[in-house]
Parts: C-alpha cells; structure tokens; sequence
C-alpha cells in the first residue's frame, strides 16, 4: 500500500472520530486552565494519608517518636494542598455534560473547607483501622505481627484506600473516592465501593475478588474470605428503562458473621447477627441470626 493511501486511511479516521455525533457524550470540553482530576496526585494523596495513619510503614522510614510531630505535620500540610486542589478539580468537573466550567471563588473556598474536614477525620480514621489490623492479625493463624499484617495483607491497604474514600463520600466530595477505590481495586483485586457502610474489626482473608456494594451495611467483626460478592439482585427501572439511582439495594451483614470464600448474598437481605454463610452459596433470602448454612450434600 502506497504512502497516499495510508494517508487517506488516516484522514479518514480523523474526519470520523471528529464528527460530533461519534463523541456525544465521551467529550469533555473544559475551561483552558481549569484543574482535572490527577492520578499521580491522588495517589499521592492516599500514600500521605497512610503514613500519616501507619507511621514508619508508609511514608518516611526513618521516623521516630522524637520526630514524628515533625513528619506527621508536613505530611499533613502536603496532603490538605494535595486535596484541596483535587477536591477543586472534582467539584468544577461534576455532573458537566460535555463541558466544565470555570472554577468560581466560591467552589475554591468549598474545597479548601472539605479538606480540611477531611484531615479532621484521620485520628478516626487510624482507631478504625487500628481495629482492622487487630482483626486480620487475630484472624489469621499465618500472621506473626501488625507490622506484617501493615505492610503486607491485601486487605490493610484495600481498607485503607476505603476508609479514605468513605469519608469523602460522606462529605460530598464527587468522583473522588470511586477513583480511590478503584486505585485500590487494581492493586488488590479487592472491590468496595465507598458508599459502603462497614463497622469495626473488619477484615478480609486473601481478598482477591470481593465484590462490596454501594448500600451494604456491614457491622462490627465481619469476616469475608476471598470471592465473596455483597451484590444486587435485581435494579428497579425508571419509566425510561433506565436503573434507579441510590435505592438500597444490597445485603445487610449484622455484627459477628462470617461469609466464606466464594459465596454470593443479593439483594437487600439481611445476614443475622454471629451466622455463618459456608463457601460457594448462593443466597437471597435472610439468613437467621447464628444460623450456619452450608452446601448440601
């Protein structure tokens, strides 16, 4: 084939991929200037949070409690700059057909604002995960300290990314926290969405393959195993055809259940406080409180 018709082959797909009714809806003309959303800085972000929460295993090696003020705070200042420029981005982007507009004073404050309340919520944020250590640790006859269960399980690095992610969803923050989960998704093979609601000692044994929903409710020491899907059963239209947004619609774990590898629970059921759901079942019904059910033979 001649250079010529390689040319009218490439002139061809440009004419195509710029007709307007090819990028309907996948273009995003944005404000010269205005700020976008950054994976590098989200990262970032979420690597900040940790060594502020897990000291001396993320972040800076070499701290001490002589010194750790000194990481903590510079950490900390990073961080809030970090997400208040993210947060901008976020809000400037959010719900823009097509195009973002300019970023408005207003919109910056607002940002500044829930950032701040963000960096207000991380001494929480290390209790809570405190206690997720506490359990994957307790849980797992394999792990000889908190320092390998920081450092190395899937589970501490996927829950951390989800408790950062929460609490901007709770705050309002758009698109954020979805990129944050995600983040830890693809490390970990781990899917929480961040509207999730999940209590204390939670833990998830190996990881890889949990499927957590936007509107479960998980309470305090859960136990899943690797493979577990917390889904939907099935999503209500509206009169266009269309899956109605926000309806609670994935299952309710009580305090003390344990859901074994593989197993998948839909819909907007309840699993009773201490049951037991045994590996590879299919559940779509409320499961009794200390009830145990298992595969038949």
């Amino acid at each position: 084939m001649s250079p010529l018709n390689f040319t009218h082959i490439l002139t061809q797909a440009v004419d195509q991929l710029s007709a307007p009714e090819s990028y309907e809806g996948l273009f995003l003309r944005h404000t010269e200037g205005n700020p976008l959303p950054s994976g590098r800085d989200l990262r970032r972000i979420v690597d900040l949070a940790r060594a502020v929460i897990f000291p001396g295993y993320f972040g800076n090696s070499t701290v001490n409690s002589r010194t750790l003020p000194y990481h903590i705070g510079v950490n900390i200042e990073q961080l809030f700059e970090l997400l208040t420029g993210q947060i901008l981005a976020a809000l400037c982007l959010d719900g823009k057909e097509g195009d973002c507009a300019a970023c408005t004073d207003e919109q910056r404050g607002h940002a500044a604002d829930l950032a701040a309340r963000f960096v207000s919520t991380l001494p929480r944020l290390r209790r809570l995960l405190a206690t997720d250590v506490e359990a994957a640790y307790n849980g797992d006859p394999a792990a000889r300290s908190f320092g390998e269960v920081i450092s190395c399980y899937p589970a501490i690095r996927a829950l951390s990314n989800y408790r950062i992610a929460h609490e901007l969803h709770v705050l309002g923050v758009p698109l954020l926290p979805r990129f944050i989960t995600e983040m830890a998704h693809s490390e970990t093979g781990i899917d929480i969405h961040p509207g999730a609601q999940i209590g204390e000692h939670f833990t998830i044994d190996h990881g890889t393959g949990v499927v957590i929903g936007e509107t479960c409710i998980i309470g305090s020491r859960v136990k899943l195993y690797q493979g577990v899907t917390l889904g939907a059963r099935s999503f209500p239209l509206d009169d266009n055809g269309n899956p109605i947004k926000g309806i609670p619609r994935h299952p309710i774990l009580e305090d003390d259940v344990i859901v074994y590898s593989n197993a998948t629970i839909l819909g907007r059921i309840t699993v009773g406080r201490g049951a037991t759901v045994g590996g590879n079942i299919w559940v779509t019904e409320d499961v009794p409180a200390g009830a145990r059910i298992v595969q038949r033979k």
